[in-house]
């Protein structure tokens, strides 16, 4: 094989590997960067588990959106979705308290969504914030890493049968 010949194909190689990196990334990227995680409960047991769980843990539920009532009064039927807007003033304020945290404002307060699917099952998503955190150093790692990992225990005490969600989620 010549030189030209071995140069085309390495190109050709290159481009092959670089192009299924690329489609196995965005066929990987919604997963990666949104958690979900089905129910054992049905909807309201499981609204009902997280409010308890948000509650022992000392957070707050700010807002809580009814997305299947409010897009119903447009004249839209989907099923049932409810946001939680959940936040932890002691994380919030680390975030909030430095110019330079101040960056990663717009992803506050952290949000949970549980929905019924069409076949009667009940999930929970949310962003993936223990990826976010490693993306960020410092207070923002720190602070982000923690946040996620109380939210995730709150998640846990939700979906475990077995668990009592209003015991205190240690913190």
């Amino acid at each position: 094989m010549n030189v030209r010949n071995r140069n085309g194909c390495l190109v050709v190689a290159a481009v092959a590997g670089a192009v299924a990196t690329l489609a196995a990334l965005r066929a990987r990227a919604p997963r990666l960067l949104i958690e979900e995680t089905e129910s054992p409960h049905g909807f309201e047991t499981t609204t009902e588990r997280f409010e308890a769980a948000v509650e022992a843990a000392g957070w707050q539920i700010l807002t809580v959106h009814d997305l299947q009532a409010k897009l119903d009064r447009h004249g839209y039927d989907v099923e049932r979705t409810t946001v939680y807007e959940i936040c932890a003033p002691e994380h919030a304020s680390r975030i909030l308290s430095g110019d330079a945290e101040r960056l990663v404002s717009p992803m506050m307060p952290c949000r949970v969504s549980i929905y019924e699917h069409g076949d009667g099952h009940t999930s929970l998503a949310r962003m993936n914030t223990g990826l976010v955190a490693a993306l960020f150093g410092g207070v923002i790692r720190r602070t982000i890493g923690d946040a996620s990992a109380e939210s995730e225990a709150m998640i846990e005490a939700t979906l475990d049968p077995h668990a009592d969600p209003q015991a205190a989620v240690d913190r």
